[in-house]
């Protein structure tokens, strides 16, 4: 892929994990055993926690790279479009031949929660020369990869920075080494994925993010929805509140605030004054249907 950000070759942040086609139905409920729920029409929009994340940075005015490989289908062509008008750095997004984009089928209910399940496309999981290639000669302030991914793409990206700021997002892998999250300067999470990591019950957001510290990463931020966020850092800790706002969809809200906040570290915004943007971006995302505004919105077709 072209540079399609227009800035040459630094950006302020590179984001690292998946991009997907999210198909999104909106539902007056979830449906039962046994019965069929009626829902909306059923959009077709790029996606992915990180291509969101890496949108979410441009739409501030942020240099953004995505490090993600994707199908050489019509999906992926349509991801990699939907990055370029978003002047997102596409120059280390690949499209593999012969491989299918992976899909998120998202169910959105009246008080706008949302309920994803992931179709993973192995094919396009990042592998260890994937980030071997993608961070030769990358020049970025900051670097934020999916913890999810598999252990190997984690290991190698976390065991050789590239940057001077690495953030870490979701539950790791299961087969990462822990002793990896010491390599992190900040560790962003969900109130619900902290407690899996801790393998407790969702609590005080404050009192996870300081438990989720001892493991060894350096600043941890715990994202409450509504009630806000929590940090600790090695100068002190605190929370933010969240703005009451009309919620109409979440499923982008997490994105929209990592994608905030990480633009802030980028700039070397003081952390307590990056989390209070985040915290309205993610306010405001929650505010209209999608993870983010989106440029396509075409009916459900075939991936091939």
């Amino acid at each position: 892929m072209t540079d399609s950000s227009g800035v040459g070759g630094r950006v302020d942040a590179a984001f690292v994990g998946r991009a997907n086609i999210d198909l999104t139905i909106h539902v007056p409920h979830r449906a039962r055993p046994g019965r069929t729920a009626i829902g909306s029409a059923l959009p077709v929009n790029a996606g992915g926690k990180s291509l969101n994340q890496a949108i979410a940075a441009a739409r501030r005015g942020g240099r953004a790279a995505l490090i993600a490989n994707v199908g050489a289908d019509t999906w992926g062509h349509q991801i990699t479009t939907a990055l370029t008008d978003a002047r997102v750095d596409t120059r280390r997004v690949r499209l593999v031949p012969d491989a299918t984009t992976g899909a998120a089928i998202i169910e959105v209910t009246p008080d706008g929660e949302s309920y994803i399940t992931l179709a993973l496309s192995p094919a396009t999981e990042l592998t260890t020369d994937d980030i071997h290639r993608a961070t030769a000669g990358l020049a970025a302030e900051a670097v934020i990869v999916q913890l999810d991914l598999p252990p190997e793409p984690v290991t190698t990206l976390l065991s050789h920075r590239r940057a001077p700021i690495v953030v870490g997002n979701l539950v790791p892998n299961p087969d990462l080494d822990p002793r990896l999250l010491a390599e992190l300067d900040v560790l962003v999470v969900n109130q619900h994925e902290a407690a899996a990591i801790l393998r407790t019950t969702a609590g005080n957001p404050l009192d996870a993010a300081a438990a989720l510290q001892r493991l060894g990463p350096r600043t941890v931020v715990v994202t409450a929805g509504p009630n806000g966020a929590a940090f600790t850092h090695p100068h002190g800790s605190g929370t933010v509140p969240a703005p009451a706002v009309p919620v109409v969809d979440t499923t982008g809200a997490g994105d929209a605030f990592l994608g905030s906040l990480a633009l802030d570290l980028a700039r070397h915004t003081p952390l307590p004054d990056a989390i209070t943007t985040a915290v309205h971006a993610g306010s405001h995302t929650v505010g209209h249907s999608g993870a983010h505004i989106r440029h396509t919105n075409s009916p459900c077709g075939d991936p091939r």
